[in-house]
């Protein structure tokens, strides 16, 4: 399942058990002294809102020193590649690389975005009030680039952190700013919500951390609890905050998705408040938002991608509730309920909340989509779909079937209002983060990858398997590009591989037409890579 649910709703998922803390002998005038002592201290300025706004910074900081510890959260030696990794700085030349990269292999460069953490990995919190504990998606985003130089024949790899305004403010105080609020002990982790809105931020974490995408020869970094960031794709620095001119000021979904043929973009963002989902389109020059609606939900969903046609938007509200029962008993995060509905709706590009047609379909969590096409009379959608609606994060396992995504397919009859479900591959085939040929996202294709989870799979294994159960070890990243067409003439896949025993990590390519075969080409990165989220190949000229 996807670990980087960085979203507005993210505050749902609280795992708290009601439980007394233990080992705390603090009283509370004790705890409030240091805070009494520093008010009379604040230097008092003819700037009224100056003035206020280093009071308020003051006694944040006081509070939060003074009630809560933050304490490194451990981690298994299995979840070693979890660990962030430091900037290295510069750019390093590729000089291992076991094959030979194929002549056909177009210049550009494959970067991927994953989160890692600030000040040496995740925090938990210690307070009076219990302990909070944070999950892999609070972790700021860092970009990891390979660049292929076809008039060099160079291949060179470099990473950057995303800085965005939360990155820069941590960086320059040196602390962690938010305090981890995804499960922990019920006080402490609601304390650490009201604090976190209540802070000198007045703000959500904004962490970048999930996904990067393009338009209109720009280029993004993303995580869906704030809008992207530009950045300079030669360099990796962050630019500028994206809001299509001042236009889109919500969340902003990470897998926003273009029209086929017309070039504009579709976007989304979901709130925990109303409007709880809207979509919008972006020019295709990307310089202004041509169309915005609130699609007019009565709950906030689960809606991490969309699906795109010739003609239609297709929006997922999959229900994002908490089981109250699994939340007392500090079990899965999140779960649907048999009584609570899932539907799908179908909206002209153009269209507004009056103008979707819904279907009703089996309950379930889908993350993301294959990919979404029309056929007859019929919409079709092809996603990878849990029984479960979980946001795990790496300490939380893999021995529980129900949480893994089948690849399924949903086919919604526009003229009778029918609808088919079925799986595409055999269901104990645990599948998720599904790439296809960009080429064909939105019209009928064959061909899609994804990453199989082998729950049984160990992670001392000699080699992956491309065309079986891939290997526990592999990260999310299987991002593809293809030369060719759907009938997968030298068609290319690249997979990012990390070996656990010997911290070595990796970029194979692959011929999908021998898709069993050896990588033709595994290219042994200068340093350890960590298992990221999401990534892509982006044809640049240098």
């Amino acid at each position: 399942m996807e670990t980087h649910m960085a979203t507005s709703y993210m505050v749902l998922a609280t795992n708290c058990s009601f439980q007394k803390p233990h080992g705390f002998n603090h009283s509370f005038t004790s705890v409030f002294k240091p805070i009494i002592r520093a008010l009379p201290q604040i230097p008092m300025q003819i700037d009224v809102s100056r003035t206020i706004t280093n009071i308020k910074t003051k006694f944040f900081d006081t509070v939060v020193d003074s009630l809560f510890e933050y304490v490194n959260q451990p981690q298994l030696p299995s979840q070693s590649n979890f660990a962030p990794v430091e900037e290295i700085g510069e750019a390093v030349s590729i000089t291992n690389i076991e094959g030979q990269i194929p002549y056909n292999f177009p210049e550009g460069v494959y970067i991927r975005n994953g989160s890692n953490p600030l000040f040496g990995g995740l925090k938990s919190s210690k307070s009076i009030l219990g302990s909070s504990i944070s999950a892999w998606v609070e972790g700021e985003g860092m970009l990891h680039a390979l660049y292929f130089n076809k008039q060099s024949d160079d291949v060179v790899y470099y990473n950057r952190h995303v800085e965005t305004d939360t990155y820069k403010l941590e960086k320059q105080t040196n602390r962690p700013l938010f305090l981890p609020a995804v499960k922990g002990h019920s006080l402490a982790v609601f304390s650490s919500l009201l604090l976190n809105q209540v802070s000198i931020l007045n703000k959500r974490a904004h962490y970048s951390n999930t996904n990067v995408f393009e338009h209109s020869g720009k280029f993004y970094s993303v995580a869906e609890s704030h809008i992207p960031q530009e950045i300079d794709i030669f360099t990796l620095s962050t630019l500028k905050d994206w809001d299509v001119n001042g236009t889109w000021n919500r969340p902003f979904g990470s897998h926003p998705k273009k029209i086929p043929g017309s070039g504009e973009l579709v976007i989304f963002g979901v709130e925990a408040v109303k409007p709880f989902l809207e979509v919008g389109i972006v020019s295709a020059d990307g310089k202004e938002l041509v169309h915005k609606v609130d699609i007019k939900l009565d709950r906030c969903c689960l809606c991490h991608e969309i699906g795109v046609t010739l003609r239609y938007i297709g929006i997922l509200d999959f229900p994002l509730i908490i089981d109250l029962k699994r939340l007392l008993s500090r079990g899965p995060l999140i779960k649907y309920e048999k009584e609570e509905y899932a539907r799908i709706g179908i909206m002209p590009h153009y269209g507004d909340a009056e103008s979707i047609k819904w279907f009703e379909v089996e309950p379930n969590t889908t993350f993301h989509v294959i990919n979404s096409f029309e056929d007859s009379h019929e919409v079709v959608l092809w996603g990878c779909g849990a029984l479960d609606s979980i946001i795990p994060g790496p300490e939380d396992g893999l021995n529980e079937f129900k949480w893994f995504s089948r690849c399924y397919e949903w086919r919604l009859n526009m003229k009778t209002g029918e609808v088919k479900e079925k799986y595409l591959t055999e269901p104990e085939l645990f599948m998720d983060f599904p790439v296809i040929n960009p080429c064909f996202a939105g019209i009928k294709n064959r061909f899609g990858y994804t990453q199989v989870v082998d729950p049984i799979a160990s992670c001392d294994a000699d080699t992956p398997k491309y065309g079986a159960l891939a290997k526990l070890h592999f990260g999310e990243s299987n991002s593809e590009f293809h030369v060719g067409d759907t009938e997968r003439k030298e068609t290319i896949v690249r997979v990012e591989y990390h070996r656990e025993d010997t911290d070595i990590s990796q970029v194979h390519i692959i011929d999908t037409n021998k898709f069993c075969d050896e990588a033709v080409a595994k290219i042994t990165m200068p340093c350890r890579v960590p298992y990221g989220f999401h990534g892509a190949f982006m044809p640049i000229s240098f």
